[in-house]
Formats: structure tokens, C-alpha cells, sequence
């Protein structure tokens, strides 16, 4: 179904030589499920373009009607760092935050597929202000939003919100660094928890898609760096060190790390805290915006990202490995690659990880891909990377 390459010729050898001494990992990466993921091209933002093709591309998925039918929906954007940041200037929208109009075209069509109640959750940045607040300030208008569908709302996530006590979701396999996590009312409070990320590279974990999207649900009022030592702080302030470099542990009203001698380098705990949360709050339908987005990390702050690229597609499905597997192949790089290539030169692969835990498949052969074809939505992330590495003096990652 698609074209081989050597380099994952070369990497399934070693997988499978590696089985022998790495025990049931092949056998969970072969067992792990894999689901149709549509790709819709789409060069603009203009609702036109946009409607049309998200909805065939839901189509292509078996229909957001059996997901969203009757239930209530928590939509997870991403809106990652302060809404002060640009990258030159552009919109934010344009390239790091989830563009307005692909979370309004979202919301339009899961209300006409029936979605009782639709609720947008992200955890901006060291702030209790309402989140339709936050987005006026990163001059996106939260109306056009709210106006998409019936029964909109919104929820800042990143503290306790509209509730008496955060709900505590527990990881069904023990998980990789924490057993749990107490997180937002809104996390628990939904039938249908959907990841509508930006398509973007990484600096710390290499790729950002849906799963990574996920790691914002955590809210630093209790994994912050400004966090409660014994019971959560009452607003949120800081980022969330904690996960990055485990210097010390959350609220201790919250689940505990697991073993506070692992590891504390931060391409070792993103990954695996990434896998964790998905885990505990599984994703039912993932969509990663790639219209338009940049080249070199996940937000303007990465030294070296300065372009905003516009590789005009969107994919979806319903299983996020798959999702962000494809959308990796449509970024240029290999999604069955480990620790020490591209993107993960210095990061493990949280795809990995997760099809370890059965969650979802990334081995292309496994997953049908309906809509546009990889190779004819390709736009070479990884060529950019590879030219940008060259003329840049590597720095350290704070």
C-alpha cells in the first residue's frame, strides 16, 4: 500500500533482532490496533476550502456521527505558550496554535453530527482567566467558535475551573513515570475526548501531534513549577518544569511518581509522562492542523525557528498513533524511527512508546490511508531540519 523505504527496511532487522532480547515488545507493536486515517489537502484557512474538506475527510473515517452522536465532546486545542509570543508576524494561528477556523469547522460539523454538548478545553499560560478571554488576547475570535455549533463552551484547564475537586484518572497499565494524574473536571466530564493539535516539530520530543497535545491537560497548578507543595497552588503560574526535569514531584495530593531515581533527562521523561497521560485519558478522535504551521519547533521560543511553512493538509482518525504516524510521513520523517534519528535525535519516540502499550499501530503497512496519498502531501520537514542543523551553532535546550 505504500512504498518502502531502506532506512525502515533496516529499522524492522533490528526490531526484530531485538526481540529476541527485548522480550514481547514485537509482539505488542504487532498487536497494537490500527484504524483508517484520512488526509485532507487544504492550502488555506478560508472556510470554503476548509468545511468541505474536513468533512470528507471525516467521512473517510466511517462519519463523525457514531463518535460525537448524543455525547458530550472535550475538544483539546492547542495554544501552546504565552499568547505574547510571534513568530515574526504571523498570526499565531499561522504557526503554533491550532488555527480558529480548523477548531470553528471542528465544532460546526460535530454539532450537525449530533454532538449534545461541545466543550473546548486548553490550559493557557499562568492564567484563571476565562479561556475565550485568553483567545481574545491572541487575537483569535472565540465567538465564530461559540457560534459553530449549539451548546459551545469553554474551560481553562489549567487549574481547577468550574469545579469543588480535580478528577483523578488513573493509567490502566501502572503507567511509564506516574500512575495517575489529577486533572480538570472537564478531562472526566466528557463522552468523547477529542486532541486537535498543530502539526509541528518538537525541540524536546521531536514531534508534535496529537498525543504530544495532550501533555497541556496536565494542569501546573499541581505540576508546575509554582505548583502546592501539599495540596495544589490556587492559580496556576509557571510551566511544567516538573514533567520536564523532575526536580521535584506534584502536589502530594496527587499520584507520586513512580520511582523518583529514573531518569531525570527530559528526552527520557516527555515521552514516557506523554504516554502516560494519553493512557489515562484516552484520545477517541485525533486531528493535527498542518495548513499552515513552522518549521523547528513547537513555538516561537526554539532558537533556530523562524519560518512559517504551509504544507496545506489536515489528518485525522481515530486512533492518535495512527494520526500521528501518517502525519509524520507527511512531515518527511519515518514514524517507525527511534532515539538517535530524526526527529528523535536526542528524545525516545513516544509513538514507540505508546505501541509498546497497545495503544495504536505506526507502521505504515498497517495503516490504511484514505484521501490524499503521503507522497503527494509530502512537505520535506525533515530536509529543513537536516539544512537547518548545518547553518545553525548548536545550542543547548534550556
Amino acid at each position: 500500500m505504500h512504498g518502502n523505504c531502506t532506512r525502515r527496511d533496516l529499522l524492522k532487522t533490528v526490531a526484530s533482532a531485538g526481540a529476541l532480547f527485548a522480550g514481547t515488545r514485537l509482539g505488542r507493536g504487532a498487536a497494537a490496533p490500527a484504524a483508517p486515517v484520512a488526509i485532507a489537502r487544504c492550502k488555506t484557512y478560508d472556510p470554503a476550502e476548509l468545511m468541505p474538506a474536513m468533512a470528507r475527510m471525516f467521512d473517510q473515517i466511517g462519519g463523525l456521527g457514531r463518535i460525537v452522536k448524543g455525547k458530550t465532546v472535550a475538544v483539546k486545542i492547542n495554544l501552546t505558550g504565552a499568547y505574547t509570543y510571534r513568530l515574526g508576524y504571523a498570526p499565531s494561528g499561522d504557526s503554533h496554535y491550532t488555527h480558529p477556523a480548523v477548531i470553528a469547522a471542528a465544532v460546526s460539523l460535530m454539532g450537525k453530527a449530533g454532538a449534545k454538548r461541545i466543550r473546548i478545553v486548553e490550559s493557557p499560560w499562568a492564567t484563571t482567566d476565562p479561556l475565550e478571554e485568553y483567545l481574545l488576547l491572541a487575537n483569535m475570535e472565540p465567538r465564530d467558535i461559540e457560534r459553530a455549533a449549539s451548546n459551545v463552551e469553554f474551560e481553562n484547564t489549567n487549574y481547577l475551573g468550574r469545579a469543588r475537586k480535580y478528577s483523578r484518572l488513573m493509567v490502566p497499565t501502572g503507567g511509564y513515570i506516574y500512575p495517575g494524574f489529577d486533572l480538570n473536571h472537564s478531562y472526566e466530564e466528557c463522552d468523547v475526548f477529542v486532541s486537535l493539535s498543530k502539526m509541528k516539530e518538537h525541540a524536546t520530543a521531536g514531534f508534535t501531534g496529537a498525543m504530544k497535545n495532550c501533555f497541556g491537560i496536565a494542569p501546573v497548578t499541581i505540576y508546575g513549577s509554582n505548583a502546592g507543595v501539599d495540596e495544589p497552588a490556587p492559580q496556576p503560574g509557571g510551566g511544567r518544569q516538573i514533567f520536564h526535569s523532575g526536580y521535584r514531584q506534584p502536589s502530594k495530593s496527587a499520584p507520586q511518581e513512580k520511582d523518583a531515581k529514573s531518569s531525570r533527562q527530559d528526552g527520557y521523561r516527555v515521552p514516557r509522562i506523554v504516554v502516560d497521560l494519553v493512557s489515562a485519558r484516552p484520545i477517541h478522535l485525533a486531528i493535527n492542523d498542518g495548513v499552515k504551521t513552522m518549521a523547528g519547533g513547537e513555538g516561537p521560543w526554539i532558537f533556530g525557528a523562524d519560518q512559517v511553512v504551509n504544507p496545506g493538509v489536515i489528518v485525522a482518525g481515530v486512533n492518535p498513533v495512527n494520526v500521528d504516524a501518517v502525519s509524520m510521513a507527511a512531515m518527511g520523517f519515518d514514524p517507525m524511527a527511534v532515539r538517535g534519528t530524526p526527529p528523535f535525535e536526542t528524545c525516545d519516540s513516544t509513538l514507540l512508546l505508546a505501541e509498546d502499550l497497545g495503544i495504536g499501530a505506526r507502521d505504515l503497512q498497517r495503516i490504511e490511508v484514505a484521501g490524499a496519498p503521503i507522497k503527494d502531501v509530502m512537505f520535506d520537514f525533515a530536509a529543513l531540519r537536516k539544512e537547518r542543523r548545518a547553518r545553525l551553532p548548536q545550542r543547548r535546550r534550556g
